[in-house]
């Protein structure tokens, strides 16, 4: 099956500034930038898709695969149609402003597929994210299915969560990935039915969902979250670099998770909103201090 349509937002969309987070690095099997246009893959309950959006007047959408239709009617959710920034007031920040005057067309992404974002999430534990990003393409390649239609060379589809319960130990391994991940994937694979069902819910209800299966912290509900839901307020506690990143841009030193809360707390409702400003922002920290070791979780 293959369709064409155009989505006309009611708000403007910056396609890469928008989908940014979605994609798994610049060589994810199921994301890929050509130019200026998005192609993803994605795995619908009907079945596999290709999806691709151009942006001009407005958004060219394509789609290919059995579950070509479902990935249309998704689009306006993955470009953030539901999105509200209206009641965030950044006027006091002068870099949060100017960012927010630059960049209208930043919206948060709800890919409405918590078990898809659930899986690289749970990759990304405790790992830099070039080991993390390696992992992802390597075993996403080795098992996913073909992407529909004329998707770039080496696109893939996630597997399914049949698949991901059969992937052997070794491979894993191979791959990079500890048994504590692998593991911890085991367990969500084992109530995927259950999850998917989360992807309706409130974030903060499918969060506390994720965070009931071992293995499953704080950190990785709120980055499943974002993705799934579009959620603007989860914020990553824990992550090695965010806290210090957010302290350095807001008040111009290093601070802690704690630290880190206690400056998004004006914006509760909206800190993950703040998070992509910044981010968006083209701000620097300074490059010093420790990097993290790579760990090879193949020689263990």
């Amino acid at each position: 099956m293959q369709l064409e349509s155009t989505y006309a937002p009611s708000e403007p969309v910056n396609l890469r500034a928008t989908l940014g987070p979605v994609g798994r690095g610049p060589h994810d099997p199921t994301f890929r930038w050509e130019g200026a246009d998005a192609w993803m893959t994605l795995r619908t309950p009907v079945g596999a898709a290709t999806l691709h959006l151009a942006q001009g007047t407005g958004i060219t959408v394509r789609a290919w695969g059995p579950g070509a239709e479902r990935a249309v009617a998704g689009v306006p959710a993955l470009l953030g149609a539901s999105d509200d920034w209206s009641d965030l007031d950044v006027r006091d920040n002068s870099l949060l402003h100017e960012t927010r005057r630059r960049m209208p067309g930043l919206r948060l992404a709800r890919t409405g597929r918590l078990f898809a974002a659930l899986i690289p999430a749970i990759i990304e534990q405790k790992v830099t994210s070039l080991e993390a990003l390696g992992s992802w393409r390597r075993l996403v390649t080795k098992y996913g299915d073909d992407a529909p239609g004329p998707a770039p060379l080496g696109m893939r589809v996630i597997p399914d969560v049949i698949t991901w319960r059969r992937v052997p130990s070794w491979e894993w391994h191979t791959a990079g990935v500890g048994p504590q991940r692998s593991a911890t994937v085991m367990r969500a694979a084992a109530v995927a039915a259950s999850l998917e069902r989360g992807s309706g819910m409130p974030a903060v209800e499918a969060a506390t969902r994720l965070k009931s299966i071992t293995g499953i912290g704080p950190w990785t509900a709120a980055e499943t979250v974002q993705r799934s839901h579009g959620d603007p307020d989860h914020v990553s506690v824990g992550d090695y670099h965010l806290s210090a990143f957010v302290g350095w841009a807001l008040v111009g030193y290093p601070v802690d998770d704690d630290g880190m809360l206690e400056l998004l707390e004006p914006w509760r409702g909206h800190r993950q909103r703040i998070v992509r400003l910044l981010v968006a922002s083209g701000f620097r920290k300074p490059r010093f201090g420790p990097r993290m070791t790579i760990q090879d979780h193949r020689r263990h």
